[in-house]
């Protein structure tokens, strides 16, 4: 260790406990509490450095860090833009496609504010309610291709509360600090999907005396990470534990957006729209829609169905997805970017197979989606079902193309037991 030569003089030379370097010229050497011991400049320098090094290599945010710079609006897609990049991958949805263009594109502005006015822009929350098939993690996707900030989707149904088989809340952040390549400052401004968000709703109404982990505790949890605070996160996710090292996250400036296809919500609307019926004049019935109660949802139905109120008061935006009516899902099979059969005549390209579908077969999976009320995620099992044979025999064959007629798709139906022969 250095330090004074042989301590007793106080004109002796002075050394630099870390490199030894001798006091001398214009070089500042700092002293230890004991005043035996000392550190030069230069030392003190390099240790900055390297624990600068260390906290951006590990995604640690200390004082008085460098914050990444606010994005240029001139350069963020407007909301019109959004919606059209938005058109062409979902077919229908214009409500919950506004909705979605306008708030992402909010999202910018708010990261690009001036903080130093007296008005904040607070950041809206979107829960969309829709049912399954209809493309609420589809439409998530999609805005995902368009982000230039982190973006991640997460699934609700593998949350439970703290200290409880399965992940806790906390782990949400893990996936979009992984999306931000653990750039802390980054995954601050990113936005997080959460998706299957009913199936945490409270199990009854009442409160029960057992703990409802994956239920109600689990939306309590959420309550922090909605408002915006700083949560620690597990790097690498899975369980904590006290000797785990943690990674602060400031979820202030975080959007939520919550899906979720809410099975049995048009009960309680249906209840709410008929709860001040008395007799038979009662106007409010007139012009309901009785086959789409869903675009009637309110925050009150919300409760009704199991969230909490502090959940549905951080989730201020609401839309629903309309239910694809039998064009919507003719559309779907053809017309997206990624549409399906598109996909499948990729799949037989590369065999140097050139697949068509006949109208009357595509006509024929529409029928059969609508019929088994599976939305547009049953399209591709219908589709999949039929071409399953194909997709076994023509690699090995020599033909040239292969043709889809609505009596292949039937017979190919019934041989895999999804249609059930009636003759």
């Amino acid at each position: 260790m250095a330090k004074k030569r042989n301590g007793q003089n106080n004109d002796e030379e002075v050394f630099c406990s870390f490199c030894g370097s001798p006091a001398t010229g214009n070089k500042v050497f700092i002293p230890a509490a004991d005043g035996n011991s000392y550190i030069c400049e230069d030392c003190v320098t390099t240790i900055q450095d390297a624990l600068k090094g260390f906290k951006e290599a590990h995604g640690i945010a200390g004082p008085g860090s460098v914050q990444t710079k606010a994005p240029d609006l001139r350069k963020v897609p407007k909301p019109k833009e959004i919606f059209e990049f938005l058109n062409t991958y979902v077919i229908g949805q214009e409500s919950a496609k506004r909705y979605l263009s306008v708030a992402v594109y909010n999202h910018y502005k708010r990261l690009a504010q001036n903080t130093a006015d007296d008005v904040d822009i607070e950041k809206s929350n979107i829960i969309m309610v829709g049912p399954t098939g209809t493309g609420k993690t589809l439409l998530a996707k999609t805005i995902a291709r368009l982000l230039d900030v982190p973006f991640t989707i997460v699934d609700a149904t593998v949350l439970t509360e703290a200290g409880y088989v399965g992940e806790d809340i906390e782990s949400l952040l893990t996936r979009l600090l992984q999306a931000a390549d653990y750039d802390v400052d980054k995954a601050q401004r990113g936005i997080v999907f959460i998706d299957e968000i009913d199936k945490i709703a409270r199990k009854g109404d009442n409160p029960s005396i057992t703990r409802d982990v994956s239920g109600e505790g689990v939306q309590q949890g959420l309550l922090k990470l909605l408002e915006g605070s700083v949560v620690n996160v597990p790097p690498q996710g899975g369980r904590k534990h006290p000797e785990q090292r943690m990674i602060p996250v400031d979820t202030k400036n975080i959007l939520f957006i919550c899906g979720g296809a809410f099975d049995g919500i048009e009960r309680k609307i249906a209840q709410r729209l008929n709860s001040h019926v008395v007799g038979y004049s009662n106007k409010a019935r007139k012009g309901i829609d009785r086959d789409n109660f869903l675009q009637y949802v309110a925050p009150q139905d919300l409760k009704s169905f199991g969230l909490i109120p502090e959940i549905i008061g951080r989730l201020p935006v609401l839309t629903h997805l309309e239910p694809l009516d039998r064009d919507a899902l003719r559309r779907v099979l053809t017309e997206p970017k990624n549409a399906i059969v598109r996909q499948y005549e990729k799949l037989f390209r590369m065999d140097n197979v050139e697949l068509t579908f006949s109208p009357d077969a595509l006509d024929l999976i529409v029928d059969k989606a609508i019929e088994y009320k599976l939305g547009a995620r049953g399209l591709r099992s219908i589709v999949e079902t039929i071409m399953m044979d194909a997709m076994f025999e023509t690699p090995s064959t020599d033909k040239k193309t292969f043709k889809v007629d609505a009596a292949y798709a039937i017979r190919k139906l019934e041989e895999a037991n999804f249609e059930i022969n009636r003759n």
